[in-house]
């Protein structure tokens, strides 16, 4: 397996006229590369989101924050940036999207998924398949274009069958707090513009060949995460059932973003151990240096080791 790091300047092609063309701004993108055998899998941005630490770190207990933060060296006190790292696995003929982003709906310093894609030559009409994780906007909301139609009309799209109908349900709107009530808004409009182009699948399903599905609720009811080959020559796409650094130290405390805190930690518990003691390289969708890296155990403590 061979894990590289490369960098690219590009232009932003929207920004770009005959006129201003000189003036036009480079964009620089650090994408994280794995390969084994003929499999390529790719971390590439969307960008961020930046948190206030009041919101982000929330659910560590105040006495304990500033130590342990500063034990991983983030500034309790600082904006946090939490970047958006897209799993894009290329394997024969296959292009596969894990999540598509946020899209330009939902904050501004995200949603640069195509000119991440289109720094290693990838369009979006290449794609042929999108398997989400969950139905969070940064997830869920770049699946569409400015008019309201698939940004990957060549793809087939794949989600569990828990989220799916978490989503679609018209009641779910009425169960969560007011501040996420355009979370479900905002996913419903999606969904429904895909339609019948969806497939639902199961917990432990062979999405695709080679990617099984595995449950991991509680960042959101039906949240999934995917195994890619094997421990020692593939890839776990993690998702959101940790979404900082914090969580691997402390897998006992929920975050700001889970749907059920408790169920969520839980979940993370289990799975950092069970990634931890298979040994499987990992993608984190929030996770520092384009994500990929390996799951330390430390008794029941855990941390990220970066492999970029």
């Amino acid at each position: 397996m061979h894990i590289a790091r490369r960098h690219f300047l590009t232009r932003t092609a929207a920004l770009i006229s005959a006129a201003a063309l000189p003036l036009a701004p480079l964009r620089g993108w650090a994408v994280s590369t794995l390969t084994a055998g003929d499999l390529r899998i790719d971390s590439v941005s969307d960008g961020h989101i930046e948190f206030p630490p009041d919101f982000a770190f929330a659910m560590i207990p105040e006495a304990e924050r500033g130590d342990l933060l500063r034990s991983l060296d983030i500034d309790p006190l600082a904006v946090v940036h939490s970047p958006l790292n897209i799993t894009l696995l290329r394997q024969g003929d296959r292009v596969v999207l894990f999540d598509a982003g946020s899209g330009p709906d939902f904050v501004p310093t995200a949603g640069t998924l195509v000119e991440g894609l289109s720094a290693i030559g990838v369009s979006p009409e290449d794609v042929t398949d999108v398997i989400f994780t969950h139905g969070h906007p940064d997830h869920l909301w770049g699946v569409l274009d400015d008019f309201d139609e698939p940004l990957f009309p060549s793809a087939d799209y794949r989600m569990g069958q828990v989220e799916f109908d978490y989503w679609t349900d018209p009641a779910t709107i009425d169960t969560i707090a007011e501040e996420r009530q355009s979370f479900a808004v905002g996913a419903l409009r999606r969904l429904t513009a895909l339609g019948d182009r969806i497939e639902r699948f199961q917990d432990g399903a062979e999405v695709l060949p080679g990617i099984r599905a595995v449950m991991t609720p509680g960042h959101t009811p039906g949240h999934m995460s995917f195994e890619i080959g094997s421990p020692g020559d593939g890839l776990f796409v993690i998702g959101d059932f940790v979404t900082m650094l914090a969580g691997f130290v402390r897998p006992d405390l929920g975050t700001s973003t889970d749907d059920d805190p408790a169920l969520a930690a839980q979940t993370r518990a289990a799975m950092l151990a069970r990634l931890a003691d298979e040994g499987w390289t990992v993608l984190g969708y929030h996770l520092p240096d384009g994500g990929i890296g390996k799951v330390i155990r430390d008794g029941q403590a855990f941390s990220f080791e970066s492999e970029a």
